[in-house]
């Protein structure tokens, strides 16, 4: 599967421990394409329906449902856990993805 970044696809995101998000979701691929390509594993931020409007959370509409993307919630997964592709995020989204990205994790 040729992953891209700001693809968004289904990931089986089981085993978790604690307060981790859990189950079959929709996830946005966060890390570049570079990595994705040669690398095994991917960096994803992922999806939920159930969420409040957090600083780290960006709203997004998606398969007719309102929800968040998680980016207090990134994880590394393994290529096998992708079930399927949906798409990819719109620019608007890509450009507050990034920039909630960049306010979270750099000075």
């Amino acid at each position: 599967m040729d992953l891209k970044q700001y693809q968004i696809v289904l990931v089986n995101l089981d085993t978790t421990i604690g307060r981790e998000i859990k189950k079959v979701r929709p996830c946005v691929v966060i890390s570049p394409n570079e990595m994705n390509k040669y690398l095994r594993t991917i960096i994803v931020a992922p999806m939920t329906t159930t969420s409040r409007k957090y600083p780290t959370r960006i709203e997004i509409k998606h398969d007719g449902k309102i929800g968040w993307i998680v980016i207090d919630q990134i994880r590394t997964i393994d290529k096998q856990r992708i079930i399927k592709n949906f798409g990819r995020l719109s620019k608007p989204k890509i450009k507050e993805l990034k920039s909630i990205i960049k306010e979270t994790f750099v000075d």
